[in-house]
């Protein structure tokens, strides 16, 4: 077999055509296109145009703003642009405010430790219910209300006191400020409004007005209740006054407003007086169980600028229409918005039922054992004023024969004059005065009608609960009808009929004392005895009616009250008043001489003449 041998020009021939062929491969990449290149460049110069129109968009947007900004509020657009919208907070023990950075007010009130009737938190602010504006026009031409405006927050502390500056702004040293400043423990806030550097600015030549306006939140079980004791009150010359029921007056030197709502109110008070000052109330809420509202408060004053300026110093209070604390504000007369009645009742109310009620309640916690306690010294105080009445039923129950037999000698209208004279004269023997009888319960009536207010209007009573009352403010449930009666309403309340029960055997027992104090029936006279047997069934279901949908309080009171009177008549007529005694003293004083007093001598004198007249015209019909 031949062998194979080595082939040099074979292997220099493959060494050659591998070189060739890498040659050729690195000489053959392909070239870039012009279309390539146009793509790339168009690439980074699109990405370039849209950087350099973005900039330029923005520059031209903020420009149009501002320029929208300065055509719509003038001067005031530096604040505008500066400022972003947003609330700030300032809050103590007792209340918590939020204020809002457009129109630097106040949009939510929450009034610590307090609830609704229905168990949620108790705002008399909140949901746009409220609004504080000032209107005022500008040199140039524009009027601008401060509730549209945006307003710059500043907020420090200075010790325990807060201070939120609330500043609008035409530069950053000229500005319109709304300045709060809330201490901890009480329920006022500082308001200051002032203006510097904008005598320029503000048109002094038209009217600035302050308007503030508030819609009144329901917050009772009762609607009704709830309406009828909210009120606009208001202090000025010195005096405080309310308006009625959708109503509306012009008044002068205001020192405070107060929109009240029966438990709470909301009050707006100037150092510096404001005139000619519009205020407005309407009733809102009407017959609407459902109504969310209770009445609708409108403030609109003008206020003055100082050197070009403005400068009133003021304050804010939102909290609870409590007598003693608003009397703790010395100087201010906010207590009277409490309502306690006018006159003789609030007299009453503040010198007797207060202190003994303040007194109380310093060792008793039970509100329903302080009203059973407090109808129990009222009845001790008035038992000798119960005591005088029964004293005088008994005289003239012992004098009736004699004046009965007055009655049968001088019978008929023609003898009615002498009838009456020798009536008189009986009585006044005896001793006895028919006006004693009446006094005593007249004396009763302002003690009545003090504590109809009282009950209803302290809200120490308000969400306290007694027995089956769960609020002695408001009345109490024990059964909740499926209809609405006409002036009862659609529940069943306990306290009025156990009320009204008590009031019908007061009656029934003092029936036969007052049929002694009256005289008898004189011929062509009305007999009253009959009157009253109807009185006794009208008088506790009118009662009935009347209290089921009053506060609770005051039916347990009236309850009370009339179980201790039914007591102390019982023992005053069987352990006092022995009528034996009072028969042996009117026969004593039937022999001492009766001393006549000048009115009496003239009354007699008078009903002499009359009678005279009266037999001269008998004689002359006779003719």
């Amino acid at each position: 077999m031949e062998q194979k041998k080595f082939d040099l020009n074979s292997f220099i021939g493959m060494l050659l055509l591998g070189g060739i062929m890498l040659w050729w491969m690195n000489t053959q990449k392909p070239d870039e296109t012009p279309e390539a290149t146009t793509q790339t460049e168009q690439t980074t110069n699109a990405t370039e145009n849209v950087q350099n129109n973005l900039t330029e968009n923005t520059v031209l947007n903020d420009s149009l703003q501002q320029i929208a900004l300065q055509n719509k509020f003038g001067a005031f657009a530096y604040g505008a642009s500066t400022t972003k919208e947003g609330s700030t907070t300032i809050e103590n023990n007792l209340v918590k405010l939020t204020i809002d950075n457009k129109g630097g007010q106040i949009i939510e009130a929450l009034v610590k430790n307090y609830k609704t009737y229905d168990s949620l938190p108790l705002y008399l602010v909140k949901d746009k219910n409220a609004s504080f504006n000032i209107n005022f026009g500008t040199t140039d031409n524009r009027i601008l209300n401060t509730k549209d405006l945006l307003f710059t927050p500043s907020l420090t502390k200075n010790g325990d006191t807060q201070v939120l500056s609330m500043k609008l702004k035409v530069a950053e040293d000229k500005f319109l400020e709304y300045r709060y400043e809330m201490k901890e423990g009480d329920y006022r806030v500082g308001f200051a409004v002032r203006s510097q550097g904008l005598n320029n600015v503000i048109n002094s030549s038209q009217e600035i007005n302050l308007d503030w306006n508030l819609k009144g939140f329901r917050h009772e079980k009762s609607l009704k209740t709830e309406n009828m004791y909210s009120y606009y009150y208001y202090k000025a010359d010195d005096e405080v006054d309310y308006l009625q029921m959708n109503d509306n007056e012009v008044v002068n030197d205001i020192d405070w407003v107060a929109f009240k709502q029966h438990f709470f109110s909301s009050v707006l008070t100037s150092e510096t007086p404001l005139n000619n000052a519009t205020l407005k109330s309407i009733d809102f809420a009407g017959e609407d169980v459902d109504s969310v509202y209770t009445k609708t408060y409108e403030l609109k004053a003008p206020l003055a600028l100082t050197n070009g300026e403005l400068n009133y110093n003021m304050q804010w209070f939102y909290g609870p229409t409590d007598y003693n604390l608003l009397k703790s504000y010395e100087g201010t007369s906010l207590n009277e918005i409490a309502d306690l009645g006018w006159g003789i009742f609030g007299f009453l109310n503040r010198t007797i039922f207060y202190p003994v009620f303040n007194m109380l309640k310093g060792f008793i916690g039970n509100y329903g054992l302080i009203i059973i306690l407090m109808t129990i010294v009222v009845r001790i105080l008035m038992s000798p004023v119960l005591y005088k009445s029964y004293l005088s039923s008994a005289k003239m129950k012992v004098i009736r024969p004699e004046m009965e037999e007055i009655n049968k000698k001088y019978p008929g209208k023609e003898n009615a004059m002498k009838r009456q004279q020798e009536i008189m004269a009986v009585q006044r023997k005896a001793g006895v005065n028919m006006m004693s009888g009446c006094i005593p319960a007249l004396m009763q009536m302002p003690v009545f009608f003090a504590l109809f207010k009282f009950f209803p209007t302290n809200i120490e009573f308000r969400q306290k609960g007694f027995l089956w009352a769960n609020d002695l403010s408001s009345y109490d449930t024990v059964f909740q009808l499926p209809f609405k009666i006409p002036f009862y309403g659609d529940h069943v309340s306990l306290f009025p009929i156990l009320a009204s029960v008590a009031i019908f055997f007061y009656m029934k027992m003092n029936q036969s004392q007052q049929a002694n104090m009256q005289a008898p029936t004189q011929e062509g006279m009305p007999d009253m005895s009959k009157m009253m047997k109807w009185m006794i069934y009208f008088s506790p279901i009118m009662m009935l009616f009347f209290f089921n949908n009053y506060a609770s309080g005051l039916s347990l009171y009236y309850f009370i009250s009339n179980l201790l009177t039914i007591a102390i008549m019982f023992i005053i007529k069987n352990y006092v008043i022995d009528e034996d005694k009072i028969h042996a003293q009117i026969e004593e004083n039937k022999k001492k001489p009766v001393k006549k007093s000048k009115f009496r001598e003239r009354l007699d004198a008078a009903m002499k003449q009359a009678q005279e007249q009266q037999a001269a015209q008998q004689r002359t019909k006779k003719k």
